[in-house]
């Protein structure tokens, strides 16, 4: 799966910061320095025309000559360009502090309103859901899937695309319920779904699967789901083929690519089911095409 760098305009503007407060340092030094040399060389001239050549010699103040408390005068002011340079000055500026909080605040703000436009999505799926039930009061079997446009699922047991949205959408839909899978497909994943029971489906009468409920046959898994009044067939090709007849709805994303492929999804006969919502979405830096969530409810 290929990832995208981070924003790289963000980073830039970082970049050019340090190097333009390192810049800024490096002149401070440079002028600290040039006023170390001027004060050495203008002090002890001072002194040398004061007490060797008498100039001014009787300018006194406290018992001191003049020359003395310039010098005094000019080492504080050199303390003082130090302390500026490598205490006050050591770290960013104000302006620069400034800035990175607003920047941090503007951040912390688009992350605010995606998360509540997330929750309002999910309240609002969680609504047509629940409406949807109140309507039909049996139990809803669902089909859950991605598909390109010429129906490819996926590859060698693997997806094929990068679509962060889709999971965000397959986990808000699923979360809770029972998902039904066959055994490629759970063989897919690290492990068995969070917050959802796992039901796995294969022929092998000796397989197990860890935190899932393993059986041989759609039926069983159908019985072993039957607490649930939404669950969710998640994949792969073959088991979408045995349950499209058993099931009331299909939740499906459509990938707007046609891609090669080894899985597939079956064809929707319109005859049999009706689209009663849709959301077009577009490609960014997570998501690498064009796509449409689809929701189909069986029309018989």
């Amino acid at each position: 799966m290929l990832f995208k760098n981070k924003n790289s305009s963000n980073i830039d503007e970082e970049q050019i910061a340090l190097i333009e407060y390192a810049q800024e340092r490096i002149k401070s030094k440079r002028r600290l320095f040039y006023h170390f040399s001027i004060m050495l060389i203008g002090s002890s001239s001072m002194l040398i025309a004061n007490l060797l050549f008498d100039f001014k010699a009787d300018y006194i103040f406290f018992n001191y000559p003049w020359s003395y408390w310039l010098c005094i005068l000019w080492l504080v002011l050199l303390f003082y360009h130090v302390f500026n340079v490598y205490i006050k000055n050591k770290f960013m500026g104000k302006k620069w502090e400034k800035n990175q909080m607003k920047k941090l605040l503007n951040k912390q703000q688009i992350k605010i309103a995606e998360i509540k436009a997330e929750l309002e999505k999910e309240a609002r799926i969680i609504a047509e859901s629940q409406l949807y039930t109140e309507k039909n009061p049996n139990r809803i079997i669902t089909l859950i899937a991605a598909a390109s446009e010429n129906n490819v699922i996926g590859k060698d047991n693997k997806l094929i695309w990068r679509l962060s949205d889709d999971l965000k959408h397959f986990k808000e839909l699923t979360k809770g319920h029972h998902v039904i899978m066959g055994r490629k497909t759970f063989e897919s994943m690290p492990k068995a779904l969070p917050n959802r029971t796992n039901i796995v489906i294969t022929r092998k009468t000796d397989y197990q699967a860890n935190n899932a409920i393993v059986v041989n046959s759609l039926e069983q898994a159908l019985k072993h789901s039957e607490s649930d009044n939404q669950p969710f067939i998640i994949g792969g090709g073959e088991i979408y083929k045995l349950a499209i007849e058993n099931a009331d709805r299909i939740e499906l994303t459509r990938v707007h690519t046609s891609i090669e492929g080894d899985a597939y999804f079956p064809e929707i006969n319109t005859n049999l089911w009706e689209e009663v919502s849709s959301e077009k979405k577009f490609k960014d830096d997570k998501n690498e095409f064009d796509y449409t969530f689809y929701r189909y409810n069986k029309t018989n």
